[in-house]
């Protein structure tokens, strides 16, 4: 029976290759072992790991531990020095509020100073439980200033719009004026406010006494006219 040449040589591959992967893994195995010798699988164990170094240190100082009556007097003792210093620094502050109170002359209460009037003032006007009133008029900075109050006594608040407020000298001119610190409302039976009613100084050469009036927005159920506010530059008043 004739060998056919192709499954000879098929048979002959098989074995060349089996022979080389054989030869391949010995070899393997070898240079994997010789790699690892001297290699020892490290040891995670804690307690093993204390005992080891214990064995091989037996010199090496490990950590003290203080005895429970120890500590308590080291509490105790640290505890007795706070408070001693805090006392210590209580008698001192005490000690230095009783020198200052005596070196301190005893205030006496300020007497309360009512502001002195100028000749023809206040000049006011009252209605409905409104009142507007100028206690002063002083020039500053190129202005006639007048110093005005507003309260309110009646029972329902009140509303102001200044843009409306009036202001005419005694030859019935209409003057430019601007206002400053004034309430845009007044409640019921409410605090006085205070503010400054400027009028430009160049409208007043010829002009002795000045008027206002202003009315509440927008209702326009009440008016108060101010006057004969004296704005005169007389000496010693303005």
């Amino acid at each position: 029976m004739k060998i056919n040449s192709t499954v000879l040589l098929t048979l002959i591959l098989l074995i060349l290759m089996l022979g080389a992967g054989s030869l391949s893994a010995f070899l393997g195995f070898s240079l994997g072992s010789s790699a690892l010798k001297g290699v020892s699988t490290p040891d995670g164990r804690p307690t093993t790991k204390f005992a080891s170094n214990k064995a091989t240190n037996p010199q090496q100082v490990g950590v003290t531990l203080l005895k429970e009556e120890e500590i308590l007097k080291i509490v105790k003792a640290r505890v007795e020095g706070k408070t001693k210093a805090a006392k210590s620094e209580k008698l001192d502050e005490d000690d230095e509020e009783t020198n200052s109170s005596k070196q301190k002359p005893e205030e006496k209460p300020q007497e309360v100073t009512q502001e002195k009037l100028q000749p023809g003032f206040p000049v006011t006007s009252e209605n409905q439980g409104v009142t507007l009133s100028v206690q002063s008029a002083s020039y500053s900075g190129g202005d006639l200033l007048l110093k005005v109050k507003m309260q309110n006594k009646g029972a329902d608040s009140v509303r102001f719009l200044y843009s409306f407020l009036d202001v005419t000298d005694d030859k019935g001119r209409t003057l430019s004026a601007s206002t400053e610190g004034l309430p845009a409302e007044l409640p019921a039976n409410g605090p006085t406010f205070t503010g400054t009613v400027s009028i430009p100084t160049a409208l007043l050469d010829d002009v002795n006494k000045i008027s206002l009036s202003l009315t509440d927005y927008p209702a326009q159920k009440l008016k108060l006219d101010v006057s004969n506010i004296p704005v005169a530059r007389v000496a010693g008043l303005l």
